[in-house]
C-alpha cells in the first residue's frame, strides 16, 4: 500500500494508465464506428457508462454526497461533451490526419492558457523543448499537409469547431483543479453522464437513424463499447481526472502525444495496419518529447 501513498508513484501510474488505455481506445472507437455514427457512439458509451457507475457507486459505497454535483456536471460537459463531440463533428468533414493534428496540439493550448490566464508561471526549458519536439513528431507522424487534400472554405467551420473543442478541453482541464466537485467515482460518473447527454443531443440534431443503428449493432461493436466504457471511461478517464487535479497541466496533457503512438502499435499488431519507418521515427521523436516534459515538470501544491 505504500506504493499508492507515494505521490510520485501515483503520478506515473496514472500517466501510464492514460497513455496506454486511452491509446487503445482509438481501435475500440474504430470498431464501434462500423455500426454507429460518431455522436451516437460517443453519447452511448458515456451515458451508459456514467449511469452504471453512478448506480454502483450509490448502492455499494458510502459516497452519496451530491452537494458538489454541479461542478462535476460542468467539467464533464466541457471535457466529454464539448471536447469529445467536436472531434466527432470534425471527422465527418475533414481528413482524420488534420483532426489528429489539432487534437495532438492539446499540450500547446494547455500551456498557453495556463501561462496567460491561470498560473502565470513560465514553464521550464525542458518542458518547452519537450513540447516542441513532441509537436514536430506529431506533424511527422500524421503528415497532414503532405496529401493532395486541400482545405477550402467549406472546411473552415469544421476546423474552427475542432479548435474550439480542443481549447475547451484544455480550459476544462485547467479549471477542474479549482472547481468544487463530487469526489471519487461519484464525480467521474456525473462527468460521464453530463458528456453523454450533450453528445446524445448533438446526435439527435445532426445525425439520423439512431434507433436503426442501435438495433443492427453486431457483437463486435457491442464488445468495443464495453471495452470503451470499462477501460476508456472507468479506468482511463478516472486516471485523467486524478492527473488534472494533481499534476502540472503540461504533463497531464502529454497523453495527446503518446496516445497516437499506442494506437499506431495496436493498429499494427491487432488491426493489421502498415507501420512505416517514418512512423517509427516519428514515434521515437514523440516519446522523446514526452520524456523531456516529464523531466521538466513543476511541482504543484
Amino acid at each position: 500500500m505504500e506504493f499508492f501513498n507515494n505521490p510520485k508513484a501515483n503520478l506515473f501510474l496514472n500517466l501510464l494508465l492514460v497513455y496506454f488505455l486511452w491509446g487503445s481506445t482509438y481501435l475500440g472507437m474504430k470498431i464501434g464506428l462500423e455500426d454507429l455514427s460518431p455522436f451516437l457512439l460517443t453519447g452511448t458509451r458515456f451515458l451508459i457508462g456514467g449511469i452504471l457507475l453512478l448506480i454502483i457507486t450509490v448502492v455499494f459505497t458510502k459516497n452519496r454526497d451530491f452537494s458538489k454535483a454541479k461542478g462535476s456536471l460542468l467539467i464533464g460537459g466541457i471535457l466529454s461533451g464539448v471536447g469529445s463531440s467536436s472531434m466527432c463533428f470534425g471527422i465527418n468533414y475533414i481528413p482524420s490526419s488534420i483532426v489528429s493534428l489539432f487534437v495532438a496540439a492539446l499540450p500547446i493550448y494547455t500551456l498557453g492558457l495556463d501561462y496567460f490566464f491561470f498560473s502565470k508561471k513560465k514553464p521550464s526549458l525542458a518542458s518547452i523543448l519537450g513540447l516542441s519536439l513532441g509537436f514536430c513528431g506529431i506533424v511527422l507522424l500524421f503528415n497532414p499537409f503532405g496529401t493532395s487534400y486541400d482545405v477550402g472554405k467549406e472546411q473552415l467551420f469544421p476546423i474552427l469547431v475542432i479548435l474550439f473543442g480542443s481549447i475547451s478541453w484544455a480550459y476544462g482541464s485547467l479549471i477542474s483543479y479549482k472547481t468544487p466537485q463530487a469526489t471519487g467515482f461519484l464525480g467521474v460518473s456525473l462527468q460521464l453522464i453530463s458528456g453523454g447527454i450533450i453528445a446524445i443531443i448533438l446526435s439527435m440534431v445532426l445525425e439520423s437513424g439512431q434507433i436503426e443503428e442501435l438495433k443492427s449493432m453486431h457483437a463486435r461493436s457491442i464488445w468495443a463499447i464495453v471495452y470503451l466504457i470499462i477501460f476508456g471511461s472507468y479506468i482511463g478517464y478516472s486516471a485523467f481526472v486524478w492527473l488534472i487535479n494533481n499534476a502540472p497541466p503540461i504533463l497531464a496533457s502529454s497523453y495527446a502525444y503518446v496516445n497516437p503512438v499506442v494506437a499506431l502499435i495496436l493498429g499494427f499488431y491487432i488491426g493489421h495496419e502498415k507501420l512505416s519507418i517514418l512512423s517509427i521515427m516519428a514515434s521515437i521523436i514523440l516519446l522523446s518529447g514526452v520524456v523531456l516534459m516529464t523531466i521538466g515538470r513543476r511541482k504543484v501544491r
